[in-house]
């Protein structure tokens, strides 16, 4: 049973302009700028940040999934916690104008593959990717997670291995697997 545990905050940012909205300020991309605001926040707290992401435009939603540095279980209150000391972070640094969401939540078993390290810590599980460009004529792949060499993603397909340049990687997610659960539920009970 995949479980994804998310903690919600409205938020809006004091100061507004034209141009500025959900694109954040200085031209940079808002997730990114977000990730660096907050990273420091968070790992001295005792965890780590997966992902940043911005969806919708009517009522942003800037989710951040983020998991315990020790390796164990996150639970609600782990969420909140971050989900506090993310907004106040948010709240001084003002890198969004207007209203949104801010979203906590851990990356769950069938978790997205992020990192790089991400694909070393999940090499011999079953993965699916999809590059950004056609790499031996697709860009949707699916199998048996190999590893990482340098900065190439190793899959194993059915019809033999293929080696898939990081860079190139748009979208990775574990698939869920008998193999996967029991992983996950050993990981738990350490």
């Amino acid at each position: 049973m995949a479980r994804l545990l998310f903690f919600l905050t409205q938020t809006a940012s004091r100061l507004s302009g034209p141009g500025q909205g959900i694109e954040g300020r200085r031209g940079m991309d808002l997730p990114v700028r977000v990730e660096r605001l907050i990273v420091p926040t968070v790992e001295a707290m005792g965890y780590e940040v997966v992902r940043v992401q911005l969806t919708g435009t009517e009522a942003p939603i800037l989710q951040v999934m983020a998991e315990r540095q020790d390796g164990k279980t996150m639970v609600v209150d782990d969420c909140a916690t971050i989900s506090r000391a993310v907004s106040a972070v948010l709240d001084v640094e003002d890198p969004v104008s207007g209203a949104y969401t801010l979203e906590v939540s851990s990356p769950g078993i069938d978790r997205p593959l992020v990192r790089l390290k991400d694909y070393e810590r999940f090499s011999g599980f079953d993965v699916r990717i999809e590059t950004a460009r056609p790499i031996e004529g697709r860009k949707r792949f699916k199998g048996r997670l190999l590893g990482v060499h340098e900065d190439t993603v190793r899959v194993e397909m059915e019809k033999g291995p293929v080696d898939l340049p990081y860079g190139d990687i748009r979208r990775a997610k574990l698939i869920m697997t008998d193999e996967l659960l029991v992983a996950a539920k050993e990981s738990q009970n350490q």
